[in-house]
């Protein structure tokens, strides 16, 4: 343990922000919760949702449809399908 939180593997384990209650990727040690996956939770969440949470799900676009990459969707035009 340091003052900057706990140090593992030469990265240093910041505890879980509250949007990770719930995850299954969260451990805890000597009473605190660490995540298991990135040593700084607070970054994974900055920008939107974080890609190793297991307690939350996909969203879907508004109109309902998979986004399809343009450059495929030509070249399959032009194959015919």
């Amino acid at each position: 343990m340091t003052e900057e939180g706990m140090l593992f593997n030469g990265f240093v384990c910041q505890p879980v922000v509250e949007q990770c209650e719930g995850c299954e990727r969260t451990g805890e040690f000597e009473g605190q919760t660490y995540c298991k996956s990135y040593p700084m939770p607070n970054a994974k969440w900055a920008m939107g949702a974080c890609n190793f949470a297991t307690h939350i799900k996909a969203t879907v676009d508004k109109s309902g449809q998979v986004k399809i990459n343009p450059l495929k969707a030509s070249k399959r035009a032009a194959r015919g399908r």
